[in-house]
């Protein structure tokens, strides 16, 4: 059912919370409607952006089917407030959030009233909470740099620990500098989740000098399962079931973290307005005009983001058409990496490690595997030389000197020949040297 506005306005504005995981069927949209019935049960006045697709999850997982959602705003057959849904707690959803992306491609008018009307929808929360696409679409990327808080969810799956570092990745070289927060969702217990978590942030702190933080652990739950399947949420069950209470756990470590962090003096709406005056759409702040919106029809900027894909695909048209000469195409690309060294930062280098982790090394023979990993050998260390250590040096040997008569101690040579002549053939060796001793003493 439709729902009509609250009734009070918060003079702050609402903590805002993005629940976002790097792959799809980690839990993330269940989690979000836990939560946020957790929390509107709790008095809170609650607004659940549904932006994981155009379908509205969420309300489904409620038992509601909506007529219209929020690209029906943007059509200008409704407005915002028609298509906002209200369920148990006065909880209210908006469907089809992942709309607001189209904003950037209407005009200054629409997209500009559009913005206009979630700006003053969000000031009647106390907190707003989006389900966010999965995934590296930029779509998920703007709602998560759109809140104050991102809490990523992962499960123990591999999978999932490798798809939410990639996002981890992605936000830090696109600039995103808040510390997400991390909930491990389907685990068998609390040493599992600390172990999950340990592991993504031993990552995270070795590859991109990031500590996380985390945010606690949910259950793998057969009553949550099933509480999808039934439409029935179990952050409407009682208090003291064990579903129940694990997500008031998670909104006290969520309160507890967002008290960590300053309060963001601008909502949702208004990072929307600024990606749209950064990409030309909107010109002014709602409830304000632009005196440069005339200089900047006159002198419209190129469009980079354009110019660099039509090349990008000029490219790709040329060799799809077959066989490409090896010349060519080894010039080509030649080029294009000089043009990627010219500015030999860190975001180039990211490039080229994710480039390298595209290509299919699979489909290579064995013996062209061995070629490249001794050729990417050779250049690892002309790019850094291993520290080459010491040679240790040989055990010493004694010098051998020149060998020479000691006459100190044998006496003349032709004295000595004498007594080895008179002595048995049966002498022992201990004989004989004492025999020479005593001979030399004598003679001494």
């Amino acid at each position: 059912m439709t729902a009509t506005a609250p009734a009070k306005h918060n003079p702050h504005q609402p903590r805002t919370i993005a629940i976002t995981g790097g792959k799809g069927g980690v839990g993330k949209t269940s989690l979000a409607l836990n939560l946020a019935l957790t929390l509107a049960r709790q008095d809170n006045r609650v607004l659940l952006l549904d932006g994981d697709t155009d379908l509205a999850n969420v309300s489904i997982m409620v038992g509601l089917y909506p007529q219209k959602t929020l690209a029906n705003v943007m059509a200008g057959e409704c407005r915002l407030e028609d298509v906002i849904l209200e369920t148990d707690y006065g909880l209210h959803i908006v469907p089809g959030a992942s709309g607001v992306q189209e904003c950037m491609d209407m005009g200054q008018v629409e997209g500009l009233r559009i913005l206009r009307a979630l700006y003053n929808l969000e000031s009647r929360y106390d907190y707003v909470i989006t389900d966010t696409a999965a995934g590296l679409q930029a779509v998920g990327l703007h709602m998560i740099a759109a809140t104050e808080l991102a809490c990523m969810v992962v499960t123990p799956d591999p999978a999932s620990l490798t798809d939410a570092f990639s996002l981890i990745k992605v936000l830090r070289r696109r600039g995103y500098n808040r510390v997400p927060s991390i909930l491990v969702n389907m685990a068998q217990g609390a040493s599992q989740a600390r172990s999950v978590f340990q592991r993504l942030d031993a990552a995270a702190q070795r590859h991109l000098g990031l500590a996380l933080h985390y945010m606690g652990g949910i259950w793998r739950d057969e009553t949550l399962r099933q509480s999808v399947l039934n439409q029935k949420p179990v952050a409407l069950l009682p208090v003291s079931d064990p579903s129940c209470r694990q997500f008031h756990t998670l909104a006290d470590m969520l309160n507890v973290r967002l008290s960590q962090l300053p309060r963001r003096k601008a909502g949702i709406a208004a990072y929307w307005h600024r990606v749209s005056r950064r990409e030309g759409v909107v010109a002014s702040p709602p409830g304000a005009s632009s005196p440069e919106s005339a200089a900047a029809e006159e002198a419209p900027a190129p469009d980079i983001k354009k110019q660099c894909f039509d090349a990008v695909g000029e490219l790709e048209a040329v060799f799809s058409h077959g066989a490409v000469d090896p010349l060519l195409r080894y010039e080509a690309f030649t080029r294009l990496f000089a043009l990627l060294g010219s500015k030999l930062d860190s975001d180039a280098i990211e490039i080229i490690q994710t480039g390298l982790a595209a290509l299919p090394w699979e489909n290579l023979s064995p013996e062209r595997k061995r070629h490249l990993a001794s050729h990417l050998r050779e250049l690892a260390d002309q790019v850094a030389p291993a520290a080459r250590q010491p040679t240790p040096p040989e055990p010493g040997h004694p010098v051998l000197r020149e060998p020479f008569y000691d006459r100190v101690s044998f006496g003349e040579q032709d004295r000595l020949v004498r007594v080895l002549k008179e002595q048995p053939a049966d002498i022992s060796l201990d004989q004989l040297l004492r025999s020479l001793s005593g001979n030399d003493q004598g003679g001494s």
